[in-house]
């Protein structure tokens, strides 16, 4: 029996609909920003890098809901976005005032790291036309209820980006809710996002709403802290050791103080270097935990994105199996892989998911 009460596909045109903003990521390889003379282009946004996800690797109809800058780099976007499959027909299209004062699109720089150099990212996302989106800008009675939406997902990132997106964010996970569309939320704490629009806790009061709408909950222990006020137990600050009880402990508070979470889910990290962790991950659904294969010394090109391809696995695994358990492994299976390719979206496919899932091996396939 599955842990959600998911719509049918049948009775929906989109299996899931990521609600967030979406930059250019522009990727120095294995340099540095401030010494590169070229980049490479990539497309990434934490909500919308699940959707890509599970159209990509996991075969599911997908859809955007933003907003960009009508100019080229709007339009390099939108074919980043229509080559991952992602249906972009909700997307907005705000008038391009020829210089960026008014609305523009975000960017994003990113490196990679390396061994003792961790990764760095330089967001450039001012007046971007996604943060400038509010509530009224969609028909969400058309979009979860007419036109049909399986699962919403959205983020704190989107939500952070100014006090209108909290407020559009807030507006969406009621009206998927009113439809019977199960919502994720990925509480992604960002302190410099939030700074600009009350700190933390115009963060608490934000994320405390929002989470009132929330199905399937996914965070670290620090979004856990920052934006709910939960307090984790036994969290060692150098990243030494995963504290599997301590998160326990703080998944149990979360699920007490909202009786809506039907699951809870994070990865666990160990840090050696920027380039070797240790990876796992546990949810939490129907009073009992499932903790996914730990895979130690996992040995990692660009870490950006991973958490997100953990959401898109898990979102799969319940979506087809309803079995926390075996969406857990998928989402922990797929993080892993995503990790191990440049950009924030995945490349792996579906078969390589369950092989590592398997148990399979690293060895050459011909």
């Amino acid at each position: 029996m599955s842990v959600l009460d998911i719509r049918k596909a049948g009775d929906c045109e989109f299996d899931m609909m990521a609600l967030g903003e979406v930059m250019l990521r522009l990727d120095p390889g294995e340099g540095r920003v401030r010494t590169a003379r070229s980049f490479a282009a990539w497309e990434g946004g934490g909500e919308y890098n699940v959707a890509r996800g599970l159209r990509r690797c996991f075969g599911l109809k997908t859809a955007l809901a933003s907003a960009f800058a009508e100019n080229e780099i709007g339009r390099l976007i939108e074919d980043f976005i229509l080559q991952g499959g992602v249906d972009a027909s909700n997307v907005q299209w705000v008038p391009y005032d020829g210089i960026g004062r008014d609305v523009r699109n975000g960017l994003n720089f990113t490196e990679r790291g390396f061994g003792i150099r961790g990764a760095v990212g330089v967001p450039d996302r001012g007046h971007t036309a996604a943060s400038q989106m509010k509530p009224g800008d969609f028909d969400w009675d058309d979009i979860f209820g007419t036109r049909g939406v399986r699962w919403l997902h959205t983020g704190g990132i989107f939500a952070a980006l100014s006090e209108s997106t909290s407020d559009l964010v807030i507006e969406a996970t009621e009206a998927a809710k009113k439809h019977g569309t199960i919502v994720s939320y990925d509480l992604n704490y960002r302190p410099s996002l939030w700074q600009s629009i009350g700190g933390l806790d115009k963060a608490r009061e934000v994320n405390r709403r929002i989470a009132s709408s929330v199905d399937v909950m996914i965070g670290n222990e620090e979004d856990f802290t920052a934006c709910l006020g939960f307090e984790i137990q036994g969290v060692d600050d150098t990243l030494s050791a995963l504290p599997i009880d301590g998160f326990k402990a703080m998944i149990k508070r979360a699920v007490a103080d909202y009786p809506n979470f039907k699951v809870v889910a994070t990865t666990l990290r160990t840090v050696a270097s920027a380039t070797v962790n240790d990876w796992g991950a546990i949810c939490w659904a129907n009073g009992v935990f499932h903790e996914a294969t730990r895979r130690e010394g996992l040995e990692i090109l660009d870490r950006v994105g991973g958490g997100d391809s953990f959401a898109s696995g898990l979102i799969y695994g319940l979506l087809a199996t309803g079995d926390a358990a075996k969406a857990v492994e998928y989402g922990a299976a797929h993080g892993a892989l995503a990790m191990t390719t440049p950009g924030d979206t995945s490349m792996a496919t579906l078969k390589e998911v369950e092989k590592l899932i398997g148990g399979g091996s690293a060895r050459v396939e011909r």
